[in-house]
């Protein structure tokens, strides 16, 4: 069996490449394990970091070019995996860009799959960008989607897209509304939410960082390896198990940025903390204070994905898994 990834070179995408090779099997159309036999990993620059497995074939280009993505969809692509995307504050810059790559790129992408005519099973990474406004303390899942943001309305508008292409009988598909990913490894990106990385990464390092919202500033959290896992057991779980309804919100650890810092304290002592620099940064501050603060993810809950345990936990995942070893 073929799987393609778009988005493959980003954070997530090679996490999830590492993952599926690891396995080596995802669920058919019946729901057996078949063998991974190629992946496709395509985004709009390669890494240096992308596994070298003969399984693997990667593909430099833009998701938005349908050209492009009918010769990487082709027969014998049993799983999709859309993480692709223009990320939020990228896509408040740009209007035009955020259009072009989280919508159409997401339309270019469920053709694709469309035209197979075997209805692969396509995962679609959304965001809690889709709530917004005036919100309750608490987001369950019956919370309307009123999101204040083009991301928001970008990522809502593909959720859609995947709910009709599914309703038709188009493509086997299931969306997955994200919480606020940390730790992520690497560098700061444009995402609104970068900060909530960078606190913690950076001072892990003994390096300054600037934190651009006040410390009662409250989002919801998971580590990329739940994220991860998230992504294996939405596309492993039968279409049955997620009836009509294929959109879900995630669980997470809620917490305030205070108490992100106060973990890290805990986690790497008070000089780390001490090279958290608070200064606010009012564009952000206001994209932060629109989002969802906590949630009750009860149906993600009873479907088996799983939340963090604390946020010292969700540092301690990133040391395992991704700060660089000294030496």
């Amino acid at each position: 069996m073929q799987v393609v990834i778009t988005g493959a070179a980003g954070m997530l995408g090679l996490k999830l490449v590492r993952k599926i090779l690891d396995k080596g099997t995802l669920a058919g159309p019946d729901g057996s394990q078949v063998k991974v036999d190629r992946i496709v990993a395509t985004d709009i620059v390669a890494n240096p970091a992308m596994p070298t497995d003969k399984r693997v074939t990667f593909v430099a280009g833009d998701v938005f070019d349908p050209a492009l993505i009918a010769g990487l969809i082709t027969p014998g692509t049993g799983s999709i995996f859309h993480l692709a995307g223009v990320v939020s504050a990228g896509a408040e810059r740009d209007f035009d860009l955020g259009y072009r790559v989280n919508l159409d790129g997401t339309r270019v992408v469920l053709e694709a799959a469309r035209k197979l005519g075997s209805a692969p099973r396509v995962v679609f990474a959304s965001s809690l960008a889709a709530y917004g406004g005036d919100l309750p303390d608490v987001i369950t899942d019956e919370q309307k989607l009123t999101p204040q943001t083009s991301y928001g309305c970008q990522k809502v508008m593909g959720e859609l897209l995947v709910m009709d292409y599914t309703r038709k009988g188009f493509i086997d598909g299931r969306s997955l509304r994200l919480p606020t990913i940390v730790v992520r490894p690497g560098k700061p990106n444009l995402a609104a939410s970068t900060f909530a990385s960078s606190i913690i990464r950076e001072p892990l390092k003994g390096e300054r960082v600037i934190c651009p919202v006040d410390p009662s500033a409250q989002m919801p959290l998971l580590s990329p390896r739940l994220c991860i896992e998230a992504f294996i057991r939405a596309h492993e779980l039968p279409g049955s198990d997620w009836g009509w309804n294929r959109q879900l919100m995630l669980a997470s650890v809620d917490a305030s940025v205070g108490d992100m810092a106060a973990a890290l304290k805990r986690v790497a002592g008070q000089k780390a903390y001490d090279l958290i620099e608070w200064k606010i940064d009012p564009m952000i501050a206001k994209i932060v204070a629109g989002w969802p603060k906590r949630l009750s993810s009860k149906r993600a809950l009873a479907m088996g994905f799983r939340a963090d345990p604390s946020v010292d936990a969700l540092i301690q995942a990133y040391i395992e898994d991704d700060m660089p070893k000294a030496g």
